[in-house]
């Protein structure tokens, strides 16, 4: 290879690393200010005084977009010009039942190797380094979600890079999984209970992670470690259940329509 080839090659990489920067920043800005807005007419008032922390989180998470571009980028230009990961366009490549189960692999992946991180992040020398960051939000916001230290943010971005080299996934479940993992960050994090009572309550719910769940997390810290599943959190006795305070909130309004 030339010289001038491999910086043709830097600059082409080095562009593709940039542009989904900025689509992660965009869609970081977009989601978490759709759910703030209606924060603001669901919960009004609910973020009040927070200006300045909104404001740290927004550039955090500004620094982590331009962090998460880099590995993605990098893979949608070996995808698109080596055809070398094994992400796929043809629905006849795998059977369609492989549509769902690849998807529920990649969720399972990704609640797993957050678990574990966070857990480790949770180690007073990791915490102090890097995590400290996504505490200092007390108490979260809609704009919280990826307010990251740069270490922890590299953590969060090498899996699903990593992934589409190992398991075959069609680039619209691709899609849902990334779509899944930004709404769930965002509500996890806004405060409010979203989800209707009737699921975070039921049967399944009680397998899910949402507002309620996290919450507690933020208000512990040593307990309730998972992203979207309580499977882990069960397993390894970090499940503590829902927040004390969202649920005297819940409470509260459910006597106040009585």
């Amino acid at each position: 290879m030339t010289l001038a080839s491999l910086i043709d090659l830097t600059l082409a990489v080095g562009f593709a690393c940039g542009a989904v920067s900025l689509i992660v920043a965009v869609r970081y800005v977009g989601s978490s200010g759709l759910f703030a807005l209606i924060t603001r007419f669901a919960r009004p008032g609910l973020y009040e005084g927070q200006s300045e922390q909104i404001k740290r989180e927004i550039a955090w998470s500004l620094v982590s977009a331009l962090i998460y571009g880099v590995p993605a980028g990098a893979v949608v230009w070996v995808w698109w010009n080596l055809d070398a990961t094994l992400i796929y366009t043809d629905l006849g490549a795998h059977p369609l039942w492989y549509l769902p189960l690849s998807l529920s692999v990649y969720l399972f992946l990704q609640d797993s190797w957050f678990y574990w991180t966070h857990r480790l992040m949770h180690r007073p020398w990791w915490f102090k380094l890097a995590h400290k960051v996504h505490h200092d939000s007390r108490p979260p916001t809609a704009w919280t979600a990826m307010s990251f230290h740069p270490i922890e943010a590299i953590s969060g971005a090498i899996l699903i890079p990593t992934l589409v080299f190992i398991i075959p996934i069609h680039l619209s479940v691709l899609g849902i999984v990334l779509t899944t993992a930004t709404i769930m960050g965002v509500t996890n994090h806004m405060g409010w209970e979203i989800f209707p009572r009737w699921l975070v309550h039921s049967r399944f719910g009680s397998w899910l992670i949402t507002a309620s769940h996290h919450e507690r997390h933020h208000e512990e810290y040593q307990c309730n470690f998972g992203l979207y599943f309580r499977f882990w959190d069960r397993i390894c006795g970090t499940d503590r259940g829902l927040s004390r305070r969202m649920s005297a909130a819940v409470a509260e309004e459910v006597a106040a329509r009585i």
